[in-house]
């Protein structure tokens, strides 16, 4: 079971909501020397809050391009291993501000097949353009 996102999006601060659910890739990573050189499962999900147009012209030039975003993202992904999922989340967040009307991005990493028992385990983090 995902965790249910916290409300973004607002009209008063003029802010939308694009979001990325449950993107299941496969990668390599992790700290241990059964995870070096593997591919393991992980699912990511990005919350991010933009400035949102006042007008809104129907080109996708004009919005945030999630689907570019998860290009970026598949391809951090595929350039090889990165030992902590922390990492993995800071470097997803870093990729969402490339575009200027991002304003705060949330990145939740799970590792799908870390723990006996458990859906996944990993981190989610938070942050504000500076």
């Amino acid at each position: 079971m995902t965790a249910q996102p916290l409300k973004i999006a607002d009209v008063d601060k003029a802010i939308r909501h694009v979001f990325i659910r449950n993107l299941e890739l496969l990668a390599q990573i992790g700290i241990h020397g059964h995870e070096k050189g593997h591919l393991q499962p992980v699912r990511i999900n990005v919350d991010l809050a933009v400035e949102d147009a006042v007008v809104l012209e129907d080109r996708l030039d004009q919005v945030v391009d999630y689907e570019a975003i998860t290009r970026k993202i598949r391809g951090l992904v595929g350039k090889g291993h990165i030992n902590l999922a922390e990492v993995m989340a800071e470097r997803i967040a870093q990729l969402c501000f490339e575009d200027a009307r991002v304003r705060r991005v949330r990145v939740r990493v799970e590792k799908l097949h870390a723990l006996p028992g458990a859906e996944s385990a990993g981190v989610e983090i938070e942050r504000r353009r500076p």
